[in-house]
């Protein structure tokens, strides 16, 4: 027993300062040796267990559905962080709303690099959005992009990752679409109560320079692996492609194709063959997805923002028609040009919500049953145009905006399956949308118009968009 005692108070902290001392240096040696692999890559706050269960899953239902109804995408800035009152607020609004879907990207828009280094997983960002999603009762979907930098010619670590536009959007290097492919089996066990899954955005580093043309052979090789690869961990898990933007342009230029075309212009032939490839080499898809602008690539309205958005019911019935009638999904559309730092703020907000209204009921008119608005949040401060709701960043924030009763109500009247009927109006500046419950009318109009509405005398103002019981 001696040999453990002290002698003197001097030495016991001689001897306790030698070890924290020591024990401290075997922490550094320890934490170096864990985040510096033989090459001296940083691998700090990575694990190794990527595909361990987060958190408590929601249950999935019993049968998955491919419609998913009218939602929203989760962007730089969301209400998953900021003051827990502002977060708590829209959580519950979501979750009295009937929980919208939700979409989240694994890297970029809010998500970190998810694998800096290959094996070495770092999905605190992802968790946390998952959690939102599952507090407010939402469906939640993940997009299968972006790709860590080791995959695409960058450098691996932590701090290597290159955030740069550039970078982000450029495609795994095709040695690496295994590899890819084996990141999107993480992503699916870690998360076992997503069951959709789309695969990619916007064919992003999929352009073939030398050729002027998309590399869709080189997107469906990878869609079709990781198609693969999410069947065989579950095959109930639903998977769609190929989200390309279905660009289009003045009927008169060279690109212009006469697949599909009308009054706001024709969609780019490159575009038409691309769509064209992957769905005749797919391996399989339970829902289709694309994305784009009521507006032309080089930012027309044609002829001009209502009837523009008559492209998408176009583009949705021939897309329709290519695939046979496979569950059709916008992962994003437009109808308000963007300026030269992306922004949408040029319009007054009951126009922009206007429109927007005119762009939904034109997708549901092309058979789309489900669709996601790119919403726009900022980070601080209470103007947010576009946006669903205030920024989260005070106590006070987190309140629904004209964009948001638009979207909830939308979702809650016309989900998937929705029965639509024909209901009388006396002129076309007043679009309408009715099942035999509802009708939504938008007035196109910068003033006030009175119609003859499904047989009733109904004003409007300026841009109203009105919702009437039946």
């Amino acid at each position: 027993m001696g040999r453990h005692g002290w002698n003197s108070g001097a030495r016991r902290w001689r001897l306790t300062a030698l070890l924290g001392v020591g024990l401290a240096a075997l922490a550094l040696v320890v934490t170096l040796l864990n985040t510096l692999p033989g090459d001296g890559v940083s691998t700090a706050g990575t694990t190794r267990d990527g595909d361990k269960v987060h958190g408590t899953p929601a249950a999935p239902p019993d049968g998955t559905d491919p419609e998913v109804g009218w939602g929203f995408t989760h962007t730089q800035y969301s209400a998953d962080e900021g003051e827990s009152a502002a977060v708590g607020r829209v959580e519950k609004r979501l979750a009295d709303a009937g929980g919208l879907p939700q979409i989240q990207h694994i890297m970029g828009w809010g998500a970190d690099n998810p694998e800096p280094v290959e094996g070495r997983y770092d999905f605190e960002a992802m968790d946390r959005r998952i959690d939102f999603v599952r507090a407010s009762g939402g469906t939640p979907v993940i997009t299968l992009c972006c790709a860590p930098d080791w995959m695409k010619g960058g450098e691996p670590g932590v701090d290597s990752t290159d955030w740069s536009q550039a970078a982000l959007e450029t495609a795994p290097d095709p040695e690496h679409f295994d590899d890819f492919a084996a990141l999107a089996v993480t992503v699916a066990k870690r998360y076992p109560d997503v069951r959709h899954f789309i695969v990619w955005n916007e064919f992003k580093g999929f352009w073939n320079d030398a050729e002027a043309r998309w590399d869709h052979e080189g997107y469906t090789r990878l869609y079709n692996l990781v198609h693969k690869a999410l069947k065989k961990v579950d095959p109930g898990i639903m998977v769609g492609g190929p989200y390309l933007v279905m660009d289009s342009v003045d009927p008169r230029a060279a690109e212009a194709s006469t697949a599909v075309k009308g009054a706001w212009g024709a969609l780019d032939r490159r575009t038409v063959d691309a769509f064209r490839y992957w769905n005749r080499h797919k391996t399989g898809a339970d829902f289709v997805v694309v994305d784009g602008s009521s507006y032309t690539r080089d930012d027309e309205l044609l002829p001009d923002e209502f009837t523009a958005t008559e492209k998408f019911t176009a583009v949705s019935r021939w897309v329709r028609q290519q695939t046979g009638d496979l569950p059709l999904w916008w992962a994003e559309y437009y109808v308000e040009p963007a300026d030269a730092d992306d922004d949408r703020e040029g319009w007054s907000e009951p126009r922009r919500v206007a429109v927007q209204a005119a762009g939904m009921m034109a997708l549901a008119k092309g058979g789309v049953s489900s669709a996601f608005y790119w919403n726009p949040e900022n980070k601080t401060g209470r103007d947010c145009p576009g946006c669903l709701w205030t920024p989260t960043d005070s106590a006070d924030g987190g309140r629904a905006l004209p964009m948001y009763d638009l979207i909830a109500r939308f979702g809650k009247e016309f989900p998937p399956g929705t029965d639509y009927e024909k209901v009388s109006v006396d002129t076309p500046d007043v679009r309408v949308l009715a099942t035999g419950d509802v009708v939504l009318a938008v007035n196109t109009l910068d003033r006030q118009t009175a119609v003859e509405l499904d047989g009733k005398k109904v004003t409007l103002q300026a841009y109203e968009v009105k919702w009437l019981k039946r």
